[in-house]
């Protein structure tokens, strides 16, 4: 299958979970997130706009999910399908809240600069896991199939590489831009 059908795949994983986010009553999400969200405003209090060291923790967080979701990806590539749909679900619940308690100005601003960066960086990173792990399942089952691991992994990896390097500016807008926009 070409990189280009993955591609889609990852988008379409993505928008099924903006719809489920879109479809989930507020006050069942906000119970789930509740934990969730007192380790993120804890972790927003060490973290700083203007700061290197936020650049740096938010890359290689970005960077790590990225790589654990592609080394993890033969595993029935649960991973990255999590990945995808969380990641969309989650976007669609929290821009659902800051449009009905702020504004679609403030989710814009706080969501199109480092996103214009960050959003392909995870189809791209994503879509790559779905290949390798597809191709890795493929080759367990099919012995034909082997010899086409290794030039799968290979341009796998080119397109992982391409993720991470979105995920630099992505960072960097992030902490030094979007806050402008914000306040």
């Amino acid at each position: 299958m070409s990189y280009k059908k993955w591609i889609f795949i990852a988008i379409g994983l993505f928008a099924i979970g903006i719809a489920l986010g879109l479809a989930m009553p507020a006050n069942i999400a906000s119970d789930l997130l509740t934990e969730d969200l007192a380790a993120i405003e804890a972790l927003a209090s060490i973290l700083g706009p203007f700061q290197v060291t936020t650049v740096l923790i938010i890359f290689l967080k970005n960077v790590s999910a990225l790589l654990v979701s592609f080394l993890f990806s033969p595993l029935l590539c649960l991973i990255p399908i999590l990945a995808l749909t969380v990641n969309g679900w989650l976007l669609s619940f929290v821009s659902v809240i800051i449009v009905q308690e702020e504004s679609l100005g403030l989710l814009l601003s706080g969501l199109l600069p480092h996103g214009i960066f960050e959003l392909p960086a995870l189809i791209i990173g994503e879509a790559a896991a779905l290949s390798f792990g597809a191709m890795t399942i493929v080759t367990l089952i099919v012995k034909s199939k082997r010899s086409q691991l290794l030039p799968n992994l290979k341009r796998n990896l080119k397109y992982l590489g391409i993720a991470c390097v979105l995920l630099l500016p992505a960072a960097i807008i992030e902490t030094y831009v979007t806050p402008l926009f914000l306040t």
